[in-house]
């Protein structure tokens, strides 16, 4: 019963900014490790971003500087501010969230970013 729910993605010109949201519901403890992944066409899953519960945080060498994530325990929600879009970061978002007890791993249905030069 536990669902991701993604908004905040559409179309934006190269330069542009756009901001997703992620709120997990259906539990009530925070996940351990919350993040996203992308997924271009013609190619894998790859991992973009993640948080964990204290708050520290990894990021794809392709997003450092430009890419900021975030998230609100008590809301169980996680953010990717997306700043200085190009058109390589065209790509189906997906949120993700794991529990380390008891083991389980979650994702959201994902969400298209599309970045026009």
């Amino acid at each position: 019963q536990v669902q991701l729910v993604e908004s905040g993605g559409g179309l934006v010109q190269t330069g542009g900014s756009l901001r997703l949201s992620c709120a997990a519901s259906g539990i009530i403890r925070s996940f351990n490790v919350m993040g996203w992944y992308r997924q271009a066409p013609g190619k894998q899953r790859e991992l973009v971003a993640i948080i964990r519960i204290g708050g520290t945080t990894n990021y794809a060498d392709s997003v450092k500087g430009r890419f900021a994530i975030s998230r609100d325990n008590a809301k169980n929600t996680v953010y990717l501010q997306m700043n200085s879009l190009n058109p390589e970061d065209t790509a189906v978002y997906y949120c993700n969230a794991m529990m380390a007890f008891p083991p389980a791993t979650y994702w959201g249905q994902g969400t298209q970013v599309t970045v026009s030069s």
